[in-house]
């Protein structure tokens, strides 16, 4: 009777361990494989791996881009691979920089995130998630093809990057020490992205946490 009973128990214990065990998985799986921006990439990642393989011409790219997409598309999905949840921003362009963090408590604003103001040679704070830069309508930055692009528009980066913001002084363009990880113009995602000149920009009083605040 003793061994039945033993044999019981250890009958309803590997069937509760075979019944618990996807459940486990569930809970095993990164965060970042939720993550919108982390499934976005990956799609286009497979799609311009898959484009490459055939060696089919992709509307958009030239050969050489695709590749240098493919390793943008890779270092992002890594970047997002590491866990970190937020990202954050420096700005060395010698003017007050806008960037887009958290909405604010009680803001009422119906925007995904909200536009704060970083001043020059200021680091936004660790945790605090700096989600992208805006450029305003008389700035110049490089498109990841090399195409020159104007403001108004803003540049999102992804979860883990360290973006430094500078400022070519023989081009006054706008330069970044990683690609960015996506254009976006006016309407389409739900950003406020203004049509405004830097002027505008110099005038706000800056208000992004930052790490030299943190430490003074």
């Amino acid at each position: 009777m003793k061994l039945f009973k033993i044999a019981l128990v250890v009958l309803v214990l590997l069937v509760n361990l075979i019944v618990a065990q996807p459940s486990w998985a569930d809970k095993a799986k990164p965060k970042f494989t939720s993550n919108p921006d982390y499934i976005e990439i990956t799609q286009a990642l497979d799609k311009l791996l898959l484009a490459d393989q055939s060696q089919e011409p992709m509307e958009g790219y030239a050969t050489d881009e695709i590749q240098q997409q493919i390793a943008n598309l890779e270092f992002q999905k890594y970047t997002l691979e590491t866990g970190i949840d937020w990202g954050q921003c420096r700005n060395e362009t010698g003017q007050t920089l806008a960037v887009y963090g958290p909405n604010r408590k009680k803001s009422g604003s119906s925007y995904e995130n909200a536009i704060y103001f970083l001043a020059d040679g200021q680091t936004t704070k660790n945790k605090w998630d700096c989600e992208g830069v805006y450029l305003p309508s008389d700035a110049k930055t490089t498109h990841e093809q090399g195409q020159d692009l104007t403001g108004a528009v803003a540049v999102k980066i992804v979860d883990g990057t360290q973006l430094v913001v500078t400022r070519n002084p023989e081009t006054n363009t706008i330069e970044f020490n990683v690609p960015p990880a996506k254009v976006i113009k006016a309407g389409e995602v739900n950003w406020f992205i203004p049509d405004v000149p830097q002027a505008s920009i110099a005038s706000k009083v800056t208000n992004a946490p930052t790490i030299e605040a943190e430490e003074d």
